[in-house]
């Protein structure tokens, strides 16, 4: 079966008639019927069968046919589409950890989308386990995941399993964020262990794959602090930070946009040795389209933007 064999069941379909179908086609009947008899015995049914009004579907007949059309429309589209510069439509999708350097670039990509393109844009924060699955399950092309580097091992493992590649986008150490009129905003020697009386802002859904929650939550929350609000939402985050001033929150490096923005300062802890990393993951067969490079271009510049301690 080939594509002109759709197209001469077609023919034949609307003209009830193989003599008519090859004269509008351009091709001789005895060809036109031999290709209908091979189409036959290719699908191993009876396409159409000969009756007074001419020839007539059976109804697998207009079942193949029905798929046939719909066949020959998106040949259409595609060429459309690809031969004759018609403008494509204009699609991006990433799912990303909850970070605002993410999401000032995300807003500097989104300027350049041309608005006399149809769009299809997908921005969605959200933990590893589910951008990992956002791309496995519900078409995502791009993810990017942050973990520890002592999770390497079972990042490295699970993406291989799963048949995804990974690229290290950045490598950092979370600095410490809090209200300019925190208590210890003007401290200039910040240790771990001077936070216990405070309450710490954490993000409500950390994930580390093999790792029980109970075991993620002392790896990645610690002990030295008792007391924690956990919070899904960034901007919400960012809130309670600002408005209640007893309390901190762990995060990779902010623009000084966005710390004058919420009247927030950020410092480095001594003693706080975890570095993490932040991946951009997708399917081994994927290849990155130009609205793909450009977002990853912004990632870059938005990191480098971040404020320097």
């Amino acid at each position: 079966m080939n594509i002109l064999h759709l197209k001469y069941a077609i023919e034949v379909e609307k003209y009830h008639s193989i003599n008519k179908a090859a004269e509008m086609l351009f091709m001789s009947q005895p060809n036109l019927s031999r290709a209908m008899k091979e189409l036959e015995e290719d699908l191993g049914i009876t396409i159409f069968k000969r009756t007074s009004r001419g020839m007539t579907p059976t109804i697998q007949g207009e079942e193949f046919l029905n798929y046939a059309k719909k066949i020959l429309a998106q040949i259409d589209e595609v060429e459309n589409m690809y031969k004759h510069g018609k403008n494509q439509k204009q699609k991006f999708s990433v799912s990303v950890p909850r970070a605002t350097y993410f999401s000032e670039a995300f807003a500097q990509f989104s300027k350049g989308i041309d608005p006399t393109i149809p769009a299809e844009i997908f921005y969605k924060e959200t933990n590893s386990l589910r951008a990992v699955n956002n791309i496995l399950q519900a078409d995502y092309k791009l993810g990017i995941i942050r973990y520890r580097t002592a999770f390497e091992n079972y990042f490295s493992s699970m993406l291989k399993e799963k048949g995804l590649v990974s690229e290290v986008l950045a490598q950092f150490s979370y600095v410490l964020l809090m209200s300019k009129n925190h208590v210890l905003a003007d401290k200039e020697d910040i240790r771990l262990n001077d936070l216990s009386d405070y309450i710490e802002i954490a993000h409500a859904d950390p994930y580390v794959p093999s790792l029980p929650f109970i075991d993620i939550k002392k790896e990645e929350l610690g002990e030295y602090v008792d007391k924690r609000i956990f919070v899904f939402e960034r901007a919400s985050q960012f809130d309670l930070l600002e408005n209640v001033p007893n309390t901190f929150m762990w995060v990779s490096p902010l623009s000084k946009k966005t710390l004058a923005r919420y009247g927030l300062i950020q410092k480095k802890v001594k003693h706080n040795t975890k570095v993490y990393q932040d991946v951009l993951i997708h399917r081994k067969s994927y290849r990155l389209t130009e609205l793909d490079k450009r977002f990853i271009e912004e990632v870059s510049k938005a990191r480098q933007n971040c404020e320097k301690l």
